[in-house]
């Protein structure tokens, strides 16, 4: 009887250990303790509409979050995403009342991404611009030019199916959670298993040393902005079916929040540390959040000083944890 107690006791220790060995253990906690403190400060919060609708809010900021985490991790950085959004998902809506047809919008929708993505690349790896500067003008331009095209107007979409891609559902699930959900792990495998998500983590830590070990950087770092593009235009995609048309003026700000929601789940902006999980639970706070201040009243002009309050403290936190990281291995 002892033995058999004791060896429970040992198995519950051993898996708290395996639990706490993880990066992402500490994220999870704080998002645990995070939704307890706001199911006892709004009886809705834990309401099944409530947390479908927060669900279906966060996808479009994890389907981008998925791209910039990437992105991030090679050492770069994107403040296109935002931009995209607008522009994204102008084109997609005329693209679907001239062709009617919902698929054709979306190849049109990740077409325009991928190029946008692609020309990004371009401008950080063979035109040697900062990516804080590249991705900070075609930000401009893309805005500004899809103002001009639109003439600040908003484009309705004339097709009945469009709207279901962004408010309809798979089974109790809605489609925006299923896609969020699938890419996820189809991109943590990627991260975690092949030579690509290798090859990312590798360039983000020590690009010169990627690049006297055989890795192609430049190639590499032209793909992950093409895939964060490509992820952009899909959550500008969605976000225009949701509101059954296009919007020059979406994705005001949004760049800073898909960043913050990253560096928040353990990405560093140095770039080679992180986890796609890590990033997803970040997504998760951030949204849980802002759902949960919503709940309770409170405006929405305080839910950017939030966001900005916790783009520094993530920060920070990670400095802090690169120090300590420096201290260990100069300790060593």
């Amino acid at each position: 009887m002892k033995s058999s107690q004791s060896s429970a006791k040992s198995t519950i220790k051993e898996t708290f250990k395996k639990f706490f060995s993880f990066e992402e253990s500490s994220l999870f906690l704080a998002l645990i303790a995070l939704v307890v403190v706001l199911s006892f400060l709004s009886p809705v919060f834990l309401s099944t509409y409530n947390i479908m609708n927060v669900l279906r809010q966060i996808s479009l900021t994890a389907i981008a979050g998925l791209g910039t985490c990437i992105i991030i991790l090679s050492g770069e950085i994107d403040l296109s995403v935002g931009s995209v959004q607008g522009f994204v998902g102008v084109f997609s809506v005329m693209a679907l009342n001239y062709f009617e047809s919902v698929f054709i919008a979306l190849l049109v929708a990740l077409l325009i991404g991928a190029i946008i993505g692609l020309v990004n690349g371009l401008l950080v790896t063979k035109a040697h611009v900062n990516s804080l500067i590249a991705t900070l003008g075609t930000m401009a331009i893309i805005r500004g030019a899809v103002l001009v095209i639109t003439g600040a107007s908003s484009i309705t979409a004339r097709v009945g199916e469009f709207i279901e891609v962004g408010t309809g559902f798979i089974g109790p699930f809605p489609i925006p959670v299923v896609i969020t959900f699938f890419l996820a792990i189809i991109f943590y495998f990627i991260m975690n298993n092949t030579s690509f998500g290798r090859y990312v983590y590798a360039i983000g830590d020590n690009e010169e040393a990627a690049n006297l070990s055989g890795i192609s950087v430049d190639k590499i770092k032209i793909l992950v902005f093409v895939i964060g593009g490509v992820l952009a235009a899909l959550s500008a995609f969605i976000l225009a079916s949701r509101m059954n048309s296009g919007q020059p003026n979406a994705g005001t700000g949004f760049e800073l929040l898909v960043i913050a929601a990253v560096i928040l789940g353990g990405v560093s902006l140095k770039g080679g540390q992180g986890s796609i999980l890590g990033a997803i639970i970040g997504v998760m706070i951030l949204g849980v959040l802002s759902n949960g201040l919503t709940l309770m009243g409170v405006s929405s002009f305080y839910h950017e000083i939030v966001r900005g309050s916790v783009i520094i403290i993530a920060v920070f936190m990670d400095e802090r944890r690169k120090r300590k990281q420096a201290e260990v291995v100069l300790r060593n």
